[in-house]
Parts: C-alpha cells; sequence; structure tokens
C-alpha cells in the first residue's frame, strides 16, 4: 500500500485557525503537530509506503525535529498550486500510478485497519471516497493519478463536496467505492468527539491539556 499524506506543517497561524481563535494559535498548532503524528505513525503500522505532500516547512514547526524523525524513509515533496484542489492534483501526480491511498492530517483517530479497508476497496473499483462526517471526506484511493484532475474543479470545504467529488470521479470513468465515515477535526465539538474515540492519542492527551474549561 502506497499512502499520500497531503498536510501543512504545523506553524502557529497555518493551521487549525477554527480552533485557533478559541485556544489561540499555538496551542492549535500543537495540535495540528500532535494529529500529524498520529497519522504517520498510523500509516507505518498499516505498513504503507508514505509520500508527503507538505505545505510550509518543518523547520519553522511545532515538533518540526520529531515530525521529520517519523518522516524516516518517505518521500517529501512541496505542495505547487493555487488552490487545495490543484494542489491535491499535483500531489497525486507526484505520488505517481498505481493505487495510491490520500489522507489529510485531520482525522488522528485513524487507525491502519481503517486505511487497508480504504486500499481493499481498490480490488474491484478504480476509486475509494471515504465521507467525513461535516458532508466532506478523509480519504481518497484511487488507481490511476489522472483521474484526480477532475476533483480540480470540485469546491473544497462544503457540505457538497463529497457528493461532487464522487461525481467528477465517475465522470472521469471511475467505479467508485464508498469506506467508512469519520469525523475530521475542525471545532471543539469535532476535537472531543476525536479525543474521547481514540484518548491513548498524542492529538487526545494534547487536547485534554489545552480544551477550554478543562479535561474533555
Amino acid at each position: 500500500m502506497k499512502v499520500l499524506l497531503v498536510a501543512k506543517a504545523p506553524v502557529a497561524g497555518q493551521v487549525k485557525t477554527r480552533l485557533g481563535t478559541v485556544i489561540g494559535a499555538e496551542p492549535a498548532a500543537s495540535l495540528a503537530a500532535a494529529a500529524l503524528l498520529d497519522t504517520i505513525e498510523a500509516c507505518r503500522a498499516a505498513g504503507a509506503e508514505g509520500h508527503l505532500s507538505l505545505a510550509g516547512d518543518l523547520r519553522d514547526a511545532v515538533r518540526g525535529g520529531a515530525i521529520t524523525a517519523a518522516l524516516d524513509g518517505w518521500t517529501v515533496s512541496p505542495q505547487r498550486g493555487d488552490g487545495f484542489a490543484e494542489r491535491l492534483v499535483r500531489a497525486h501526480a507526484d505520488a505517481g500510478p498505481g493505487p495510491v491511498v490520500q489522507i489529510g492530517m485531520d482525522t488522528p483517530h485513524v487507525t491502519a485497519a481503517a486505511l487497508a479497508a480504504v486500499a481493499d476497496g481498490l480490488t474491484d473499483h478504480d476509486a475509494v471516497l471515504a465521507p467525513a462526517e461535516d458532508g466532506g471526506w478523509w480519504a481518497l484511493a484511487r488507481r490511476d493519478p489522472d483521474v484526480v484532475r477532475h476533483v480540480a474543479q470540485v469546491e473544497m470545504s462544503t457540505a457538497d463536496t463529497f457528493a461532487h467529488t464522487r461525481s467528477a470521479l465517475e465522470l472521469a470513468g471511475c467505479r467508485v467505492a464508498h469506506a467508512a465515515a469519520m469525523t475530521d477535526v475542525d471545532t471543539v465539538e469535532d476535537a472531543d468527539l476525536v479525543a474521547g474515540l481514540a484518548p491513548h492519542t498524542r492529538f487526545a492527551r494534547a487536547w485534554r491539556g489545552v480544551r477550554p474549561g478543562g479535561d474533555a
């Protein structure tokens, strides 16, 4: 299995900005760093070949040294493009042909089993899309990177992003399978839920330390 992880360097003021308005930019960056480390660990537990498409510089990031160490053996390439959809298309081109499972850094409770289940959907489908509870998606698997260029026309971060992404992949000729839904962490409520689902993750420990009003 190859995993394409599309992420931002956890620099204060540049990640988890919605949470940052509540808990502050530095704590939000610490949460993002914990989430990224948890995600990398899940990819390694799945036995995945890792490719990180990175926005920003880990030298400026919270826990940048730990993240760099965790990426040992991975391929790291900079994100390119004006908007997220365009950067996504180019990230898939960088990851190359063959089966690839693409995820982000907003699901720190992801497990090796969940990643394997997404990859397994490519056995008899051309693409697999895993919905997020907010209407988006947390994972996209494909065989051919070229089909992702159709996703560049999809507006991201809306209640219809999953449906429109599926339609774009089908227009590209893909047989699209679904995988299990997960919660992206964008709000205090999301963080509470995810920390409760995976209380032993770095993310959960970090959240308990910064959550408004005390422990989750």
